[in-house]
């Protein structure tokens, strides 16, 4: 059963709204990490043809598509190593008792 729906019989057809919110955060975040990704590859490896403002193949060549694969893994390496990070801190601050960063 879907986690939106609770799980509990009594909850048949039913919505739980603090699911739904957190879901709907998580769609948000992943949505604005895949436009981060997508913007910054494609500036860093897809040049458009400066004369006529377009591209001049409609499919990627080879030394883009190899950008876009190291692009693309380094720019989910450095957001798994800044989550880490920020996990670690929180862990940090929740067990020392501050939150002040």
């Amino acid at each position: 059963m879907s986690f939106l729906f609770g799980g509990a019989p009594q909850n048949a057809g039913t919505v739980d709204p603090v699911k739904m919110e957190m879901a709907t955060v998580e769609l948000d975040m992943v949505t604005d990490m895949f436009n981060r990704l997508v913007n910054s590859c494609h500036a860093k490896c897809i040049q458009p043809d400066p004369r006529k403002h377009w591209y001049a193949e409609a499919d990627l060549n080879k030394g883009e598509a190899v950008c876009i694969d190291r692009c693309t893994a380094k720019f989910f390496e450095v957001n798994k190593k800044v989550g880490d990070r920020l996990n670690a801190m929180g862990g940090q601050a929740q067990a020392t008792g501050s939150f002040g960063m």
